[in-house]
């Protein structure tokens, strides 16, 4: 009785085993995941790399066609099936601590601000807005974009003609090196309804990070106009990387890989 019944069990196995693979391949990829949950039988023949092939041959048909060496199917279903959440940034080597921008301006050419601020005041940003300030610019200052801010005391005002040009260095005291972000570059556009003047220029990142290209750094005046004399009343200055950058953390990153020089 014990030997019959041992292959009578074994019959029923076998049978399973076989209605079971007819049945994974008519799965799809999480379906055949799921079943192999369900019990130690179902998971060992669901491993079998076929199912997974077929599935894959759906998805991916070239790389069936000519498949790399020693490939899993199972393991590129589950690597690349799936949509993977972007992996959160490690901290930055880089402080705002370490941090001093160089702000110049110059309206036809004659120079009209000129700075040194450390990382840790733009960090802080505009803590004593001026009483006033446009609706449209309120709600610039308080949107969750982020942006480093200076005060500019004492305010400097220009007609709003003429040609304002920039030009913003940063060094790094863990170093002893600088770094240029913007060169010169006109504010070749003013929001009268923002009340913002900006301009930008393309960061130049070192050697190491030769694919790294197309991110601007934005330089904007922020003002309150006075329309009897068409005179900007600058009474900050914002810089961002919103091209690219969105987070404290995320600018020191991109700041860590301009190209920085000894001088």
């Amino acid at each position: 009785m014990g030997v019959a019944s041992s292959l009578s069990t074994m019959a029923k196995d076998l049978i399973s085993a076989e209605v079971l693979k007819a049945v994974f391949t008519l799965l799809d990829g999480e379906d055949l995941v799921s079943c192999m949950l369900v019990s130690r039988q179902w998971r060992d023949t669901a491993r079998d790399d076929y199912f997974w092939k077929c599935i894959c041959t759906k998805k991916w048909p070239s790389i069936c066609k000519r498949p790399p060496p020693a490939i899993s199917y199972h393991k590129l279903f589950l690597t690349f099936s799936r949509s993977q959440p972007p992996q959160p940034l490690p901290p930055s080597r880089l402080s705002f601590n370490n941090l001093e921008f160089f702000i110049d301006l110059w309206s036809e050419q004659t120079l009209i601000f000129s700075e040194a601020v450390s990382g840790t005041v733009l960090r802080r940003g505009l803590k004593n807005p001026p009483p006033g300030i446009p609706d449209a610019l309120k709600i610039h200052l308080d949107s969750t974009d982020y942006k480093m801010i200076m005060q500019v005391e004492p305010r400097f005002s220009f007609p709003l003609g003429q040609t304002i040009i920039v030009s913003v260095l940063v060094s790094r005291k863990d170093t002893n090196q600088i770094a240029r972000i913007v060169n010169q570059s006109l504010f070749g556009y003013v929001d009268g309804n923002a009340f913002r003047a900006l301009a930008y220029d393309y960061l130049i990142f070192a050697p190491g990070h030769p694919f790294i290209s197309g991110i601007r750094a934005w330089v904007s005046l922020l003002f309150m106009a006075n329309t009897a004399h068409s005179i900007t009343d600058v009474f900050g200055i914002e810089i961002d990387f919103c091209d690219a950058a969105n987070s404290e953390n995320e600018v020191l990153w991109l700041l860590d890989m301009l190209d920085w020089k000894y001088i």
